[in-house]
């Protein structure tokens, strides 16, 4: 059992490669780091047993099941038919039941998730895809109290878009501490996360920020290898932004996936 004390501190502002970073994947349970770790956390109390939608290579797969491994709770994830993944197999590690799906688009396998729960008691809980959830968000915002110190130095904020929902949290966070003069560069690494954007962030996105998403350049499955320094980066989401950092920005990494991060310590 984890101390209360590793969900409370909020994680640091450092230097790597001649940029600050903000490190929101020093947050980390049972293995699993970053700020989708917290979220998961946060929706999971509680739960008899958690049910969730992945891709075959996405960290939300792993979250979820570490997340309800530390619970003691069972966990169920819903993803697609394909070979396994270095995903798939921390998953399976974490004694999470994994239930693949011969129709690989996202509505589809959200659906059969979804559906799943209303199968279970009410105490088993949905933890959504992307962790898209306003109380996730919330995790996410009161990290940005840790760049207050730093508001002189900060030029601008840069950090990868995947799902949309930590963008969300990053522009609560900028306007409950009056930062809203920062701008911010996402930088998107897979399908548009703009309805989200105006699902969760409406008024910040359209009036009240200077947001500029870009495209990463780079298809979503294809890894990256760029780090800043030794500091090893996901190579799907932040490893994208590298090349899209100049001075005076501030890098807001997300997480970055267990098996990078396993991968990385055996090399050492």
């Amino acid at each position: 059992m984890f101390k209360k004390k590793n969900f409370t501190k909020p994680t640091p502002i450092q230097e790597h490669g001649g940029y600050l970073v903000k490190r929101d994947d020093l947050f980390t349970i049972n293995g699993v780091s970053g700020g989708k770790v917290r979220g998961c956390w946060r929706l999971a109390q509680g739960a008899d047993g958690l049910i969730t939608a992945s891709s075959r290579s996405s960290p939300q797969a792993v979250i979820v099941a570490r997340v309800a491994q530390t619970l003691g709770i069972p966990a169920r994830l819903h993803m697609p038919n394909g070979a396994e993944t270095p995903e798939m197999v921390l998953a399976k590690g974490a004694k999470a039941e994994l239930i693949q799906h011969k129709a690989g688009y996202n509505n589809v396998i959200i659906a059969r998730a979804e559906a799943d729960v209303s199968g279970h008691s009410k105490n088993w809980k949905h933890i959504p895809f992307g962790m898209e959830h306003r109380d996730a968000l919330k995790g996410t915002a009161l990290e940005v109290k840790t760049l207050l110190p730093y508001v002189d130095k900060i030029k601008r904020i840069v950090v990868p878009v995947g799902s949309g929902m930590s963008l969300c949290g990053i522009m609560q966070g900028m306007k409950d501490n009056n930062l809203q003069h920062i701008p911010i560069m996402g930088i998107s690494v897979g399908a548009s996360s703009k309805k989200r954007l105006l699902r969760y962030a409406p008024t910040f996105y359209q009036a009240h920020f200077d947001v500029t998403i870009v495209n990463a350049g780079v298809d979503y499955h294809t890894a990256c290898e760029d780090r800043l320094g030794e500091l090893p980066l996901d190579p799907i989401y932040e490893a994208k932004c590298v090349k899209f950092l100049k001075e005076g920005d501030l890098f807001w990494v997300v997480g970055i996936r267990p098996s990078v991060v396993e991968d990385y310590f055996k090399a050492k």
